[in-house]
């Protein structure tokens, strides 16, 4: 059934049987109650009839013979006779009926409910010995059957009120499925509509924070960030393939320079301005594979990195024009990728190597469950709009920052790319007299 495939008919089919999983067991319970409340009330009444007549022949109030009166009307049918089976007498309604029933009861089990069908009519009745006595006679009282409990009417009743109840669950779980998931269908037509040509569309987040809502809210923050990620590629590639020709370009200048002139070409010198074009172009190359490795998770040896003893590991191999200070606290560990967090720190300190003038400064410190590390220099300081820009690829803010003085312009886009990658942050922060970068981490 194609409409079992479906999420709704799902829902429906499994509510449709458990409706009838409940429903059915509770109708068969009731109809077997039923006939037992209704077969015990027909018995307590046959039986305290028969009890009252047996009483009354004890008592000598009833001779034998005489027409016996009924004392109840709704148990008419009374017979009394012997040890044997033969009729002493009876009631009206029994008169011309034959015996009711050839149950016998004991001197031990002296009342019998039982029941019995004569060639008319079936009955329910009760049997009472009057005495002890092996000849003690015998009351019998009963009634016709009643019709609920003679036919499967009640039965008919129950199960199609069951049945009825069956298809009013099924329905109300369509109707209400339907209403619920009407729009996760709606979600589905407008993702439908989106293309990687145009990834500024959105679905319509329903009212309220139910599940559907938060799913909306789920799949247009993917969206958001499906567009984020295309347009940084975009602007990436656009700015990558400004990058590379500037070296490229340079390169091709000075060797077409060298073919048409190589008599006035001094080769000492052009080789030195390739190499360093080429180094240029080896480090952008570099960067940018570093950054697809961190965007990708491609590393993921995680290790417990103690950053006081990360600090003075990378001071140890560098050669600074200016020295650093350090102000490091012990014992403040980090869980991360061990290349990458040193990366990151060089590429802080290479920075704050450039723009310095006579001051740099590195500290570690643990706020809370927060891992510190700080990177100041006394440089140039930094616009408070221009905080959140400086970590975009390729970005650099003026002359000062310049290629000539070096660097490849993806060294802050690598500490931040790292720092989310750690669940982490960097920011530029406030620095009188200078410029302060901040990378806060989880601490372990």
């Amino acid at each position: 059934m194609l409409w079992a495939r479906s999420l709704r008919g799902r829902v429906t089919l499994i509510a449709t049987v458990m409706a009838a999983l409940v429903l059915i067991p509770v109708g068969v319970a009731g109809v077997v109650v039923t006939r037992s409340v209704i077969t015990a009330g027909v018995f307590r009444d046959t039986r305290d009839t028969a009890e009252r007549i047996a009483y009354e022949m004890r008592a000598g109030a009833l001779p034998l013979g005489a027409a016996i009166p009924v004392p109840n009307p709704s148990v008419d049918l009374i017979q009394i006779t012997d040890a044997k089976g033969r009729i002493l007498s009876t009631s009206d309604a029994a008169r011309n009926l034959p015996p009711l029933s050839d149950v016998r009861p004991t001197a031990r089990n002296r009342v019998i409910n039982t029941s019995n069908c004569l060639p008319t009519e079936c009955l329910e009745l009760s049997a009472v010995r009057v005495t002890m006595f092996e000849d003690s006679p015998i009351v019998y009282a009963g009634r016709s059957t009643p019709d609920l409990i003679a036919t499967r009417t009640l039965e008919a009743v129950v199960f199609a009120q069951v049945a009825v109840l069956i298809a009013l669950a099924s329905w109300f779980t369509w109707m209400v499925t339907g209403r619920a998931l009407e729009p996760v269908a709606t979600m589905r037509h407008e993702l439908d509509e989106v293309h990687a040509g145009d990834l500024s569309c959105r679905v319509t987040e329903p009212p309220g924070e139910d599940e559907v809502a938060q799913l909306a809210k789920s799949v247009n923050s993917t969206l958001a960030r499906l567009e984020r990620s295309a347009d940084q590629q975009r602007q990436f590639a656009s700015d990558a393939s400004h990058e590379l020709r500037t070296p490229i370009a340079g390169l091709r200048a000075q060797l077409e320079s060298a073919q048409l002139y190589p008599d006035e070409t001094d080769v000492e010198s052009l080789v030195d301005s390739t190499l360093r074009d080429t180094d240029r172009l080896e480090a952008i190359i570099t960067d940018l594979l570093l950054l697809a490795r961190i965007g990708a998770q491609t590393d993921t040896a995680r290790e417990r990195v103690d950053l006081a003893v990360l600090v003075r590991q990378e001071l140890s191999t560098r050669c600074d024009k200016i020295p650093v200070e350090v102000n490091l606290a012990p014992g403040v560990v980090v869980e991360g990728v061990r290349l990458q967090l040193a990366r990151v720190l060089t590429n802080l300190l290479d920075n704050a190597q450039r723009h310095a003038e006579h001051r740099v400064q590195v500290k570690v410190a643990r706020q809370g469950g927060t891992a510190v590390l700080t990177v100041e220099n006394d440089g140039v300081e930094i616009a408070v709009e221009d905080r959140e820009r400086i970590f975009e690829r390729f970005t650099r803010l003026d002359a000062s920052r310049s290629r000539d003085i070096g660097g490849t312009g993806l060294g802050l886009a690598i500490a931040r790319d790292v720092a989310t990658a750690h669940y982490g942050q960097i920011t530029a922060e406030d620095c009188e007299g200078g410029a302060r970068f901040v990378l806060r981490l989880p601490a372990v």
